[in-house]
């Protein structure tokens, strides 16, 4: 297999091309969904925050602070410094969404909190995601700049790109399970304890529904990019 082949074939350009207009048009989707529920009031009249606040507590979780950050649904829940970090639209929301997403990153919390395994698993494989991108850019710089150099070792550095890649599809993967599971968590509890209406329950739902779309396409697109590295490779291998 040609070293340059990997990056500028036509099947990696097509998929690239996929993934980019199938990720604007769920990310577009997301920000309506956000946008039209940030207007629609609960009738509970809570924030974003108190509704975290009111979830954590109800989990026994008490070392978990719930701080405002700036940004655009930056919203996230951070394990090394335990903070539920919600965008300010978010943090001061007294909407459907508000309640879904703040209730999300508690999700997470509660995951945390518990020791979930897939959790756990996705946060071992950060280190070993961190190092492979960095090898993979040294692999990279040296596929486009310094292919004469690798000439009769080219398979076992596209060998190495590959397992540095299989590393990010792991990531990828293990990662829907995590966010499905937090939404699980989040909207089973907004909806036992009547934070939200049954109408508002189901905005809760379709705007949790929108954002895990986000990690299941690029999911798919790490995947199907893996693939056709693997399939060209085993190509190569055969010649």
């Amino acid at each position: 297999m040609p070293i340059y082949g990997m990056y500028f074939s036509p099947g990696i350009l097509a998929i690239t091309v996929v993934v980019m207009i199938v990720s604007y048009i769920v990310s577009s989707r997301l920000k309506n969904k956000f946008k039209k529920y940030s207007k629609i009031p609960l009738q509970s009249g809570m924030s974003g925050k108190e509704v975290a606040e009111a979830m954590l507590r109800d989990h026994g979780i008490y070392d978990v602070k719930v701080i405002s950050v700036g940004g655009n649904l930056t919203d996230h829940y951070n394990p090394q410094n335990k903070t539920v970090n919600l965008s300010a639209e978010v943090y001061a929301g007294r909407s459907a969404a508000a309640a879904a997403i703040a209730a999300h990153e508690c999700g997470h919390a509660v995951q945390h909190a518990t020791a979930y395994s897939m959790l756990q698993l996705r946060s071992a494989l950060v280190p070993v995601q961190s190092i492979s991108a960095r090898l993979m850019n040294i692999l990279m710089f040296g596929f486009i700049f310094g292919g004469f150099f690798m000439r009769g070792h080219a398979q076992i550095f596209l060998m190495i790109y590959l397992g540095c890649y299989a590393v990010f599809t792991l990531f990828s993967l293990v990662t829907l399970p995590v966010e499905f599971d937090a939404s699980a968590r989040a909207l089973s509890w907004i909806g036992q304890r009547s934070i939200v209406t049954r109408e508002e329950y189901n905005y809760s739902k379709d705007a949790l529904k929108w954002a895990a779309m986000t990690y299941v396409v690029a999911a798919l697109g790490t995947l199907a990019t893996f693939l056709y590295y693997l399939s060209m490779f085993a190509g190569g291998s055969d010649d």
